[in-house]
């Protein structure tokens, strides 16, 4: 009999702790975070979850070969509640942002959901996968700036600073069981760390303070520092354990880069909020895998 715990292991629960920033981040950029960014954030939340099963039961024939315990192969949860519980949370993300956004949000949340099934069911196996996965997340960062009329577009620049990062988590995840030669992780180090110095460049429009500057600089290096370590140990010891080991902290480590862009045009506590996400997330993961 499925249980929540099976449920949860499904989509990867921990793991939403790294979605939320994406809207706040959205929001903050755009000048429109309050009330209704919670609400576009759940729905990038239900979105996320959605994808998580969505993987699982597009996967399921690989997975009884290379991770039987996951819950599909190991027979906790049947694929077609997997299927249901997708197409559900998919539903609910695009009533959260209709609800939180109206027209504006729905013209951004539609075709994340297209996105988000998109890369589970046809792109996630091709050379194109990460990229896939970017767009998604981007359009998360963007799903942030629509909760009314603003200036949408000054949350391009962090959308693309999430997009890239996210192109370095997925790219690593396609060899979290077969390890990597050293040149992917050598790579996506040098990403991650052209990604810390973007999210800490206050943008023109925004006032310059102290407080403000600072925080950005500091969460970026954390973010670095997090997410870079693993990557520089999978690049020594490039096995399996060493990328999946990456992965993870590139998934609860997000919450700290979020955190950076929110403090470059945002305020100090919602930064400090969005980046207390990632030692939570780190938490959690010890717990139940992220991956």
């Amino acid at each position: 009999m499925t249980g929540l715990r099976d449920l949860a292991e499904l989509v990867r629960a921990p793991a939403a702790l790294s979605v939320p920033g994406d809207a706040v981040a959205g929001a903050a950029a755009a000048g429109v975070l309050g009330t209704r960014t919670a609400g576009l954030a759940a729905s990038a939340v239900c979105l996320y979850w959605a994808g998580m099963a969505a993987n699982d039961w597009a996967d399921r024939e690989l997975d009884a070969k290379e991770r039987p315990e996951r819950p599909i192969p190991s027979g906790r949860v049947p694929a077609a509640a997997a299927l249901g519980v997708a197409a559900g949370l998919s539903a609910a993300g695009l009533a959260l942002a209709g609800l939180a956004g109206g027209r504006r949000a729905l013209a951004v949340a539609a075709p994340l959901t297209a996105a988000v099934w998109a890369y589970d069911v046809r792109f996630k196996g091709t050379d194109a996968g990460p990229a896939a996965m970017a767009a998604c997340r981007g359009l998360d960062v963007l799903l942030g700036a629509t909760s009314r009329p603003g200036r949408w577009w000054r949350a391009a620049v962090p959308a693309l600073t999430v997009a890239a990062h996210t192109y370095t988590v997925t790219a690593l995840s396609r060899r979290e069981v077969s390890g990597a030669g050293r040149r992917l992780p050598a790579a996506t180090l040098a990403a991650t760390a052209g990604v810390a110095l973007a999210a800490c460049e206050i943008p023109a429009a925004a006032p310059v303070l102290p407080q403000r500057t600072w925080l950005a600089r500091g969460l970026a290096g954390w973010y670095a520092a997090g997410y870079g370590a693993p990557q520089a140990r999978a690049l020594a010891t490039p096995d399996a354990a060493s990328v999946r080991a990456a992965v993870g902290a590139g998934i609860t480590g997000l919450p700290a880069l979020q955190g950076s862009l929110v403090a470059r045009s945002g305020g100090v506590l919602p930064a400090a909020a969005v980046a207390a996400c990632a030692p939570l997330g780190r938490a959690l993961a010890r717990r139940m895998s992220p991956t």
